[in-house]
């Protein structure tokens, strides 16, 4: 980078460092270290939510999924935009989430359950959660190094320092160090304020990529360059695709359903807001804010595709895949000999001449990037002596994966690449830190916590909770040093949290919405669905190495190879399970759905036969007596006369202005993007669109009209986000602290509220 890139990124960056140093005069108690002061506002959660929704592993993901399935297969996903509306104007989860008062998802498991589940559960969400984000340190130092075309190593006083190790050292010290300032507090500002310089540098690099490349003469034609059911325009078009398709929609739309609540409770926003209904209307202010980020990420992705597939940028996009292949092989191959011959099989690799339209078109199994990985394929079938089979399927992971930074090197100009630099810097930054911070506040808070005999005084308290941090720091950068990566990250991703989620998704959603659920039921979910996400992960980290060599051994390879077929045989052409030597034929959606189903079927079937009272979901959730705070409750008096406004969630603690908002979502996300997608798929019935169409389409839902909603969410959310960032000082300042709000339970009640409710239960004649 120029001087003029690193003094961009050097002013970025220091000045989140600096107003993260200034939080920490806010914090004054527990509650404002755990939750915030719950003082915040609709604008600063729904904009601290864009910083962390705005992370490099979730750009990274993005990016892999359209270079490898293309855009056609998400227009399916339109479908779930009704449900989704409703879930988020309904306040689904999150609003009664709040109305527990939990500042951790384990003080509400013990509201709920018992204490026993609450410290199980937090002990596997915290292994679940560092194992599923232990990756993210190393996605960022290798980011930088292939980005900044940064040394393997650099020499300090004589010695050679790893340039992949320091990278992932500095985010993580940054990322810590805000946890440590302040806790929820300086999380919360620091992304609100990081949202805040986001929202312009978004607008900036969405108009450069669509100025830098043509849409009729570049990006058109190699969308519409692919073989016959692997489209990237035509949704009636996609049978053949694999990892991300139509059954990756149907599976993401009811997975995301089901784990609604199990990234509730998880610190900074999550459940800091000054009400439910500030907590609810920040959700569905995240409709208007989300759209823009997705947008960006769209973006980069069709660029992407272009720039590595089209022939007018043919010798950049080899030079990129040249360049790729002898880093990722220095990275990988501990062999000299063998790593020097795949860069040598690689760097004999021609030029590619392919020309959309002419030449066949590109398909999964033969594509411009297919060559580089069957030359590493080639070697290793040549050494067996050398064992670097498994390291085929890493090699094409990383492959795709750092062609992100790559592609970015070679095509922004001074200044912007600074920009990005520091664009980066912050999602890491807000990514890292929220996810450690999670990881921590729930071993601490519901692992350690629990097992205390005595409440711990707040500085304590607090101390324990950087402790723990520090520790989980320590974990990630260890796990991020040592763990090879196999599987596209959000799949990769997917099952390590799916240890966790499988199960306990059921458990929030029974917990918060059903009065037969019980201690045992939960249990049950938790147990079958992390045991059987355990058994699936085994299976795949360990495919090519031993298990397929043992059904070679006892020559079962045919037999596995026909049940896998036969099982997977009423969902084909999207779900096909073929045996190979090198992946486990069930993928990590696939994993994920089974093991779902049957947590769930367990849950309800153990709490109906187990239930013998049903729960006072009135006392956990603090209405009608027990509304101790005196909020304005929802209250829900339907009539034909006012359907529409109970349908989209409307009561009676909406304004004018609220009313406004929900409208607008509505009229968004039911009338014009699923009120479309109706209209596009009956006129399909009759009469199918050619590619050139879909392209028209993709160009105008997916391009145009989100530019138009996100110049004005820019300004929206910059002027909402100031206000209510002022709202928030002046609030955390006058905050009333609570010591006894510390996230301790003691009979299903926490402790801040144990003697108001027994006021509220005690008989007529001891109130008297």
């Amino acid at each position: 980078m120029s001087w003029i890139d690193w003094t961009i990124t050097i002013i970025i960056v220091g000045s989140v460092i600096v107003v993260g140093a200034r939080s920490m005069k806010y914090v004054r108690g527990v509650t404002d270290f755990l939750a915030c002061g719950r003082v915040c506002g609709r604008y600063v959660i729904s904009v601290a939510d864009l910083a962390n929704g705005l992370a490099l592993v979730v750009l990274i993901g993005s990016v892999e999924g359209g270079y490898s399935s293309g855009f056609a297969y998400g227009f399916w996903g339109e479908i779930s935009k009704p449900l989704f509306m409703f879930l988020a104007l309904a306040g689904f989860v999150t609003y009664r989430f709040r109305q527990t008062k939990a500042m951790s998802f384990g003080q509400f498991i013990e509201m709920r359950y018992s204490r026993g589940l609450r410290i199980f559960a937090a002990t596997l969400r915290t292994l679940s959660d560092m194992l599923a984000n232990m990756i993210l340190p190393a996605l960022a130092g290798r980011f930088f190094i292939y980005y900044l075309d940064l040394p393997e190593t650099f020499s300090v006083f004589g010695l050679q320092v790893s340039t992949f190790m320091t990278v992932m050292l500095v985010c993580l010290v940054l990322a810590i160090s805000m946890i440590l300032m302040g806790g929820s507090v300086t999380l919360v500002i620091t992304d609100t304020f990081q949202g805040l310089l986001a929202y312009p540098m978004l607008v900036l690099f969405v108009f450069f990529i669509l100025y830098k490349f043509s849409w009729h003469g570049q990006i058109l034609p190699t969308l519409m360059d692919r073989a016959p059911g692997e489209s990237f325009l035509n949704p009636y078009e996609v049978e053949n695709l694999r990892n991300f398709n139509i059954f990756y929609i149907v599976a993401g739309i009811f997975s995301r359903f089901m784990h609604r609540g199990v990234g509730v409770g998880g610190g900074g926003g999550s459940c800091a807001a000054r009400s439910p209904h500030e907590q609810k209307m920040a959700g569905v202010l995240g409709t208007w804010r989300g759209g823009f980020m997705l947008l960006f990420y769209f973006i980069l992705a069709l660029a992407i595709v272009v720039f590595m597939n089209h022939k007018d940028f043919a010798g950049e996009s080899t030079e990129i895949r040249r360049e790729l292949s002898a880093r990722i092989a220095g990275d990988i191959i501990a062999d000299p000999a063998v790593r020097q011959m795949v860069i040598a099989r690689t760097n004999a690799i021609p030029q590619h001449h392919h020309t959309a339209g002419v030449d066949a078109p590109l398909s999964v199994r033969k594509n411009l990037d297919t060559v580089y990985v069957d030359a590493v394929a080639a070697v290793a079938e040549e050494h067996p002596e050398a064992n670097i089979k498994g390291k085929v399927l890493e090699f094409r992971t990383l492959f795709h994966q750092l062609m992100l930074p790559a592609f970015l090197r070679k095509v922004l100009p001074t200044g912007m690449i600074g920009l990005f630099c520091a664009l980066v810097i912050l999602m890491i930054i807000s990514t890292d830190d929220s996810r450690i911070y999670s990881a921590s506040l729930t071993f601490s808070q519901d692992t350690i916590l629990p097992l205390l005999k005595k409440a711990p005084s707040p500085k304590q308290h607090i101390n324990i909770i950087r402790a723990v941090t520090i520790g989980v720091g320590v974990f990630y950068f260890l796990g991020s040093s040592f763990m090879s990566q196999l599987e596209y990250v959000t799949l990769f991703i997917m099952v390590m949290y799916g240890i966790w989620s499988a199960g306990a998704g059921v458990m929030v959603l029974g917990g918060l919405y059903t009065r037969f659920g019980t201690a045992k039921g939960a249990w049950a979910s938790l147990l079958t669905g992390s045991g059987l996400m355990v058994a699936g992960v085994v299976l795949q980290r360990n495919w090519g190495n031993f298990f397929y060599p043992l059904l070679v051994h006892y020559n079962s390879v045919e037999a596995v190879t026909s049940f896998f077929a036969a099982v997977s045989a009423p969902l084909n052409p999207y779900v096909v399970w073929e045996v190979t030597p090198y992946k486990f034929p069930v993928n990590a959606v696939e994993l994920n759905i089974l093991c779902i189903f049957f947590s769930t079927a367990v849950y309800f079937l153990v709490s109906l036969v187990t239930c013998r009272r049903p729960f006072n979901l009135d006392r956990m959730l603090h209405r009608g007596k027990y509304n101790t705070d005196g909020l304005v409750e929802a209250k829900f008096t339907w009539s034909w006369k006012n359907f529409f406004s109970k349908t989209v969630g409307i009561t009676n603690e909406y304004t004018r202005g609220d009313r406004i908002i929900a409208w607008s979502v509505f009229g968004y996300s039911f009338v014009v993007v699923f009120g479309s997608f109706l209209l596009i798929v009956i006129w399909n019935m009759f009469h199918r669109w050619p590619d050139a169409w879909w392209g028209n389409y993709l160009l105008i839902m997916k391009i145009v009209i989100p530019c138009i909603i996100g110049i004005v969410t820019t300004v929206w959310f910059f002027v909402g986000g100031v206000i209510d960032l002022k709202r928030l000082f002046r609030d955390l300042k006058k905050r009333l602290v609570d010591n006894d709000d510390n996230g301790m339970v003691e009979g299903h009640v926490s402790l801040s509220d144990k003697k108001a409710f027994a006021k509220i239960e005690a008989p007529e004649t001891e109130k008297k």
